[in-house]
């Protein structure tokens, strides 16, 4: 494998492995069994298309239109909150209605709606992937290379996540599991958020 393709898949999975809202989200579809295979499919295919403009040089939009990293920004963060604050919710009322097996399901195309926002909202996803990899690439001879490499790290990150989460499907037989889950999620948006607006 050239050195171009692993340096790139080294960034790329780098960058995505830290918990975030879109991974959160993810992991918590997985718990469920959910829409698994295409919403794995749709943050690893965001993620190629985001990577591909990197390199293509389309990081440099950031700078040609002020105003745009601050509308992405605010935007994000308003999308973070209520998401943040609707997990809180649901771990206060209980976790009752999210039984694996039981409970409300999710539509998918909610679920799409959701990870699709969480995506294209989230302005660290331009700053990391777009600018990031972007500029990054631009060190190396074989930017198609870097590049194809970066992608498939969101590939192997992503389905490893969603479907991976079903090993820990046991444990989330009890609903308080998942209240201490869905507390999580929602201190990790809200923290996003927050870091998003004091930048």
């Amino acid at each position: 494998m050239p050195t171009s393709m692993i340096a790139g898949f080294a960034l790329g999975f780098s960058l995505i492995l830290a918990i975030g809202a879109q991974n959160a989200f993810i992991l918590r579809q997985g718990l469920r069994r959910e829409h698994v295979f295409i919403l794995c499919l749709t943050c690893a295919v965001s993620d190629a298309l985001l990577i591909g403009a990197g390199v293509a040089g389309f990081g440099t939009l950031a700078q040609a239109i002020p105003w745009f990293e601050t509308v992405m920004r605010y935007g994000g963060a308003a999308f973070l909150t209520w998401y943040g604050l609707r997990s809180l919710q649901s771990a206060w009322q209980g976790g009752a209605v999210m039984e694996i097996g039981n409970g409300q399901r999710t539509s998918l195309k909610a679920a799409l709606l959701t990870v699709l926002a969480f995506t294209w909202l989230n302005p660290h996803v331009y700053l990391d992937t777009v600018v990031l990899i972007g500029s990054i690439s631009a060190q190396y001879d074989d930017r198609l290379g870097f590049a194809l490499g970066a992608m498939f790290s969101s590939f192997v990150f992503f389905f490893s996540l969603g479907y991976g989460a079903g090993i820990l499907s046991p444990v989330f037989t009890r609903p308080r599991a998942w209240q201490v889950l869905d507390v999580g999620i929602g201190v990790v948006m809200l923290g996003i958020a927050l870091k998003l607006v004091i930048m």
